[in-house]
């Protein structure tokens, strides 16, 4: 194919991730990881970076969600039309699973940035016929089934990518690891490496670790790696790196990587405790400027700031596009948006009214719950000017607790109906996130801190002049400007105080701001309102983006060696 030949001239940058969000045909995603995936795809190609990336094809999807009328979340299969929207590749590679050969084949998508560059992003499958019925079903659903299934789908991402890689032709320069889910990439490597050298791995990988939570760090118990994974390396190895107890795949990435971040400031503090002893890097997330730039901005940016699309620090000069002109900007499209919400809730809201928008994975440490900690007060607020709130998430179809979040938020949408109208958008996708964070006046984030890696949703509502009212965890702690680029919620500094003395400090922070400050600047000082709105533009889009964020890991992670010391010590004292 000689799209892929012309890609093979100088060695790549290959990034393993277990979901990428391009667009909503290709349902290969299901939150933020994903997404971030799909804007890094994005800017590699606009800054024309030598750069592939692998996932799995996930034929049925993560889900469509479903709320039924009593509000409760059911998920259904998303099969979409691979043989439509990918090419085929005749290459095809083996990995050992339970001691049966499986079969992987590839699919390919051409990213095409508006400048002519190009990303392939190779798709693995094992449906298959050479395979049996149960191997036919690793690449079906993202995140599905149990442990084993999970670890088979690693197999395939981590050693049938690097093995596919290598099938396909490419010369990679640095394999980045996406999260964990790809680590055991490291032992295919490992293995490859002369008498298992474990800086021949090193100086080939880079990983980026997304989670402040324990949970969300994949682990396998021994007894499970020795029925399913094959002996890439002598077993003593596997847990000299991956672990003594069990198989961590965040610390196998940790001690087979060169060059380890988090993906804020905040994250990289809060993962040097939860993993003494390593050197973990801080390299902040970025969304794609273009991508989630409504159309109605896109237009304004064109006419005023020309070339903000391929350089979107050039956005810092916002304030010359006239006031009047952003407003009439933003209107449209939260007409649009709330034209939406009528078609697909009935509700109807006015386009005059504060909005105030929430969405993301429905999750407890997400806080979808925190605007109604006192509906007295929340009816009292209203009194001040009317307010109301769109919400949208999935909750991942084993978390029980996400579900009943979503089940509370339809029953206090009725309960609350007669005060203040609220809509819950179903089956959460790319799009609805594209008009959601276009379209309302203020982007909602209340996570638990410090369980917030980064969060990139306010970025996008920001270069659509939205502004950001969030606890001050992740991406906004960098981001944040008291009143300046929007409001935080809560103290500094969650330290010194217990998490019901910190949850009582925040609640009573946010229901403040909303009355006191948000409120009556909406209605009654338009002027500050839209200057804000520039503010937002103009000093968080020019650096929360990812060719920003692309730029740094070219310098610091692909194309630049970083010393070892930290790796070598944490050898010797596990040894």
């Amino acid at each position: 194919m000689e799209i892929l030949e012309n890609l093979k001239r100088e060695p790549v940058i290959a990034y393993l991730s277990m979901e990428i969000a391009l667009f909503n045909d290709i349902p290969t995603y299901s939150g933020g990881l994903g997404v971030l995936a799909g804007d890094t795809v994005r800017s590699a190609a606009d800054l024309s970076l030598p750069f592939v990336a692998v996932t799995l094809v996930s034929r049925k999807g993560y889900f469509r969600q479903e709320i039924t009328p009593e509000g409760w979340q059911v998920e259904h299969p998303m099969e979409w039309d691979v043989e439509k929207i990918l090419t085929p590749l005749p290459q095809k590679v083996t990995v050992a699973i339970e001691g049966r050969k499986v079969t992987v084949g590839a699919w390919v998508y051409f990213w095409r940035s508006f400048i002519g560059s190009i990303v392939p992003v190779i798709f693995l499958d094992t449906d298959l016929p050479e395979n049996n019925p149960e191997d036919r079903t690793i690449t079906d659903f993202l995140y599905g089934g149990d442990r084993r299934y999970r670890l088979k789908q690693e197999i395939v991402l981590g050693v049938g990518g690097a093995r596919m890689l290598k099938a396909l032709g490419f010369e990679v320069r640095k394999y980045h690891i996406n999260e964990g889910h790809a680590a055991l990439i490291t032992l295919e490597l490992l293995r490859q490496s002369p008498q298992f050298d474990p800086e021949f791995v090193r100086a080939r990988c880079v990983f980026t670790t997304h989670t402040p939570v324990e949970a969300g760090h994949d682990k396998f118990a021994y007894d499970l790696v020795r029925e399913v994974l094959e002996e890439l390396v002598p077993f003593p190895l596997l847990q000299k790196y991956g672990g003594e107890d069990h198989l961590n795949m965040t610390l196998l990435a940790l001690n087979l990587s060169g060059y380890v971040n988090g993906v804020a400031r905040r994250h990289s503090e809060v993962s040097r405790h939860m993993f003494p002893g390593y050197a973990i890097h801080s390299i902040t997330n970025g969304v794609h400027s273009f991508a989630w730039t409504s159309e109605s901005f896109r237009a304004l940016f064109d006419r005023y700031i020309p070339g903000w699309a391929y350089e979107p620090s050039f956005l810092s000069r916002a304030d010359i596009i006239p006031d009047e002109e952003i407003w009439r900007a933003h209107q449209e499209e939260k007409r649009k948006l709330l034209q939406f919400v009528k078609e697909k809730t009935g509700v109807e809201m006015d386009e005059n009214v504060l909005t105030i928008g929430f969405a993301r994975r429905m999750t407890a440490y997400k806080r979808p719950l925190f605007i109604f900690s006192d509906l007295a007060r929340l009816r009292r607020i209203k009194r001040k000017g009317p307010f109301q709130m769109i919400f949208a998430g999935k909750a991942h179809p084993q978390d029980w607790e996400g579900k009943r979040c979503i089940q509370e938020i339809i029953r206090l949408s009725r309960e609350l109906a007669a005060d203040i109208k609220i809509a819950f958008l179903e089956n959460y996708d790319l799009d609805i996130a594209k008009k959601m964070v276009a379209g309302v006046d203020v982007w909602l984030n209340t996570p638990m801190r410090p369980l917030e890696a980064s969060g990139t949703s306010g970025m996008k509502a920001a270069h659509n002049g939205v502004l950001h009212f969030s606890v001050l965890d992740g991406w906004w702690i960098e981001g944040h400007v008291e009143g300046v680029t929007g409001w935080s919620i809560g103290p500094e500094s969650e330290a010194g105080k217990t998490p019901q003395e910190l949850l009582e400090e925040e609640v009573d922070d946010f229901y403040n701001k909303l009355e006191y400050l948000i409120i009556p600047l909406y209605y009654t000082q338009k002027d500050h309102w839209r200057q804000l709105m520039k503010n937002a533009i103009g000093k968080v889009a020019p650096y929360f983006n990812a060719h920003r964020m692309m730029r740094r890991y070219v310098t610091e992670a692909y194309f630049h060696q970083p010393l070892l010391v930290n790796h070598l010590v944490q050898e010797e004292t596990a040894s």
